[in-house]
């Protein structure tokens, strides 16, 4: 036992270095809000019963992992998202990477692709290629993945709106190389709901579009049934100003909400809830992050067992992406985002992600060159090969201060998830604006803290210096995009235009009925109809959203 008590101690030890140190004279806190105290003790765990919260790894609720042997078995899928200027620049990445050890690819897509337009629509003109890989028809999706065989790496695409097309394109290329959707492995993140929250990329009503994707977990069950048919992403919602708890809090109503959908057209929850993946964020709070995962994999287990009464232990494990946060990189000093950037993977790794994306040091001031690209994936190896954290599962376990706020963040995102189900569920909330407005004020209170230096961002409000000239940035070239334009307008000449309005009258008919939309959609990129002309389409008969605003 202790010679002495806490309060003891702290009165003791703590006044008289607070009178040393006066700048430190401030409320320690996470970017929750929740209090950090001086030390934490048994005392902050009196009454609770640590084995039955957190178990073993690998088993129920998976606090600890979903794995009992996690990273001494396998490192987590290392990922470097990317995806430029054109098919066959982006392929060339790929390749580079690959050969640079990347572990899976991850597939950025541009604007227009995400929002369902077509390289040569007038709204394209300026952002071909500029926030990712332009994807306009069947042609361009095989000159993106030619010479990678679809059934050797696992890929992961970001995209929403247009999700279940880019699936049918993914699938498509695969049958042209010969392989079957079956050995197909990946990711769509395919979460519509967090676009109306947070980022903006949809283009139905928030009804059809949950159709749309409950049709992909329907097909998928039974055709790709390797694929994780939906990424549930609170990575958006805490760039836009989130905290870790807001994070949680509403990425599981989506996924609740998500669930509900899938049930309700009656799908059995243990025939799709083991493909449901999760794609969170890393920022620079370590032991905070490390405890939100923690938390994450117990909110999970007991939203699919207790609320949805799913029987597989599969559909209870919570299984995550991560990337680094880019909203933390800072275009001055440059070269401490590398810093940044491996702390924040350190919090992943600790907190038991199954795949990670470093994001890159010039990333705030144009795309990754392939130098940076290169930095970041040697961060994951690094990490993986040289620190030693992936030798033992879930190293911080038993940690007072661990334990105490895993279990605060977990008691604080149920209240929000309570709170939003007693005004309908996330569909319900977020057309009231609910989740954009608490995210509003989160990012508010951030911003203004940093202005008044309550919070340090090093090199920007404190410790600036000049920043020396990037020599090398990377560019997008007129030459690249002018060829993806030709690319798209020959398609147009040499395809059998008869074929394609033939299936796209039969997606419309599809889509105004009750049946599974994903076999018109691949039927329509085989006859090389376009993402436009699909999205168009369904445009057509489910109308478009406008947006909600949060106030």
């Amino acid at each position: 036992m202790p010679s002495k008590s806490r309060s003891q101690w702290e009165k003791e030890s703590l006044e008289p270095s607070r009178k040393r140190v006066p700048e430190r004279q401030k409320r320690f806190e996470t970017t929750s809000g929740i209090e950090v105290k001086p030390l934490y003790t048994s005392e902050d765990l009196d009454g609770w019963d640590y084995h039955e919260k957190t178990g073993y790894p690998g088993e129920y609720p998976y606090t600890r992992g979903v794995q009992p042997n996690m990273y001494r078995g396998k490192v987590w899928t290392m990922r470097q998202y990317a995806g430029f200027a054109s098919p066959e620049e982006s392929n060339r990445r790929y390749r580079y990477l690959l050969e640079s050890g990347q572990t899976g690819l991850s597939v950025a897509f541009d604007l227009p692709t995400q929002t369902g337009y077509d390289s040569d629509h007038p709204l394209a003109a300026g952002e071909v290629g500029r926030a990712g890989v332009p994807i306009s028809s069947l042609t361009d999706m095989e000159v993106l993945f030619e010479g990678i065989p679809l059934d050797k790496v696992s890929t992961s695409m970001t995209i929403n709106a247009t999700a279940s097309i880019l699936l049918a394109l993914y699938i498509a290329v695969a049958k042209k190389q010969g392989i079957g959707q079956e050995k197909l492995n990946g990711t769509i993140q395919n979460d519509i709901l967090k676009e109306y929250i947070a980022r903006g990329t949809y283009i139905y009503p928030p009804k059809p579009s949950m159709r749309l994707v409950t049709d992909t977990f329907q097909y998928c069950a039974k055709h790709v049934p390797n694929w994780n048919t939906i990424s549930i992403s609170g990575y958006h919602m805490r760039e836009a100003g989130a905290t870790a708890v807001q994070e949680l809090a509403f990425t599981f109503a989506n996924a609740i909400a998500y669930v509900r959908a899938a049930v309700d057209a009656g799908l059995e929850v243990d025939a799709f809830g083991p493909r449901l993946s999760f794609f969170f964020v890393a920022q620079n709070d370590l032991f905070e992050e490390v405890a939100k995962f923690r938390a994450a994999r117990r909110i999970w287990a007991r939203v699919m067992r207790e609320r949805f009464g799913a029987e597989s232990p599969r559909s209870w494990m919570l299984r995550f992406h991560t990337q680094t946060a880019g909203v933390a990189l800072t275009a001055q000093q440059p070269d401490n985002n590398v810093v940044r950037t491996t702390v924040q993977a350190l919090a992943a790794i600790l907190g038991g992600t199954q795949s990670l994306h470093v994001n890159s040091k010039d990333e705030a001031l144009a795309l990754p060159t392939e130098e940076s690209a290169q930095l970041s994936l040697r961060t994951q190896q690094i990490l993986a090969h040289e620190s030693g954290v992936s030798e033992t599962v879930d190293p911080l376990a038993g940690s007072y201060f661990v334990e105490c706020l895993t279990n605060q963040l977990e008691e604080k995102a149920w209240e929000y998830i309570r709170r939003i189900e007693e005004a309908g569920g996330a569909v319900a909330a977020l057309e009231r604006g609910y989740q954009a407005r608490e995210i509003h004020d989160s990012a508010f209170r951030l911003q203004r803290e940093i202005e008044r230096k309550e919070r340090v961002v090093v090199g920007v409000n404190e410790y600036a210096a000049p920043t020396p000239p990037i020599e090398k940035i990377q560019r997008i070239e007129a030459e690249q995009t002018r060829r993806q334009l030709d690319r798209l307008a020959r398609v147009r000449r040499e395809r059998d235009n008869a074929r394609v309005q033939a299936t796209l009258r039969r997606l419309g008919d599809a889509a105004r009925g009750t049946a599974n939309t994903v076999p018109p959609i691949l039927e329509c990129v085989e006859s090389y109809a376009t993402v436009g002309e699909i999205a168009d389409t369904l445009r057509s008969v489910f109308g478009e959203q406008h947006e909600v605003a949060p106030f």
